[in-house]
């Protein structure tokens, strides 16, 4: 602690410097077009037009756009859930578990990290199209279908979030150890009583870190739902694809209107981690 005090102290040009460059460098790229993007979100439409709240409102009101925030709203819940469920089980087994190939297990969950959602959601249409995917044909022949649905764009989805629930549970379980599951466990507990006793109340702050990041990453996603989604006007377009193709069709306020409720959503999460972090800390 007192190492950590030294730095955040120490003071000189070095110091200085490198906090201007942080600055300049954060205001360059992340500060001013996102404040752009707000600005132009409450600006006049055209000469003549009223701006504000009012016409903020009427364009998020519009039906094809409730459509897309419903719809994102819907596959965000879903791929959370999943990743959640899933993620809470391959972090046990991650930390918990000696077997061959963990190693290359904890590669891959860190894949969808370093894919481009565009070759994820090609990768999905491959195997999953019902013209020429893997599983598509045989999906197709029970009435399932994957590429162009609702089904599609939460597997989209949920791939690329994934490693966010991981990565925030598995330190934790790192850190804490076994001494108090083994305790339990010689004491007469059930695996799923060490689980819903011990191990969950421990991991519990970094699930909820996990699933609002992964909240935030899902209703932000565009490049794997592009690829398998429709992307047509109520029918597949969420609230990413939305914001595309109104830009392209010359329909800016609406489009300016959409990204910023995807940016206070995504600053909203930072903000209720950043809290909960402090609180779990304190």
């Amino acid at each position: 602690m007192a190492d950590t005090r030294a730095i955040r102290s120490r003071k000189g040009p070095v110091a200085y410097t490198l906090r201007v460059f942080v600055i300049v460098y954060l205001a360059v790229l992340v500060i001013w077009p996102l404040f752009e993007v707000g600005k132009q979100t409450f600006a006049p439409a055209g000469a003549g037009d009223e701006g504000g709240f009012g016409a903020f409102w009427e364009r998020l009101t519009d039906p094809s756009v409730t459509y897309a925030f419903s719809l994102t709203l819907t596959v965000a819940f879903w791929a959370v859930l999943i990743n959640t469920l899933f993620g809470v089980g391959i972090s046990l087994l991650l930390v918990r578990y000696q077997f061959p190939g963990r190693r290359i297990l904890s590669v891959l969950v860190d894949l969808p990290m370093s894919v481009s959602p565009v070759v994820v959601g090609l990768a999905l249409v491959l195997a999953y199209s019902t013209g020429k995917g893997w599983f598509g044909g045989a999906l197709e022949s029970i009435g399932f279908y994957v590429i162009g649905t609702t089904p599609g764009l939460i597997m989209a989805t949920a791939f690329v979030s994934l490693p966010l629930v991981i990565r925030e549970i598995v330190p934790v379980l790192e850190e804490i150890g076994t001494d108090a599951e083994l305790a339990a466990s010689s004491l007469g507990a059930s695996g799923w009583q060490t689980f819903r006793r011990i191990t969950l109340p421990s991991i519990k702050w970094a699930v909820v870190y996990g699933v609002v990041l992964s909240m935030a990453r899902s209703l932000g996603e565009f490049g794997a739902v592009k690829i398998v989604s429709p992307g047509a006007e109520m029918r597949g377009e969420t609230a990413t694809l939305l914001i595309q193709n109104r830009y392209n069709n010359y329909e800016e306020p609406t489009a300016y209107a959409a990204a910023f409720v995807l940016v206070l959503v995504s600053v909203l999460a930072l903000v209720v981690v950043s809290l909960i972090r402090k609180e779990d800390h304190a």
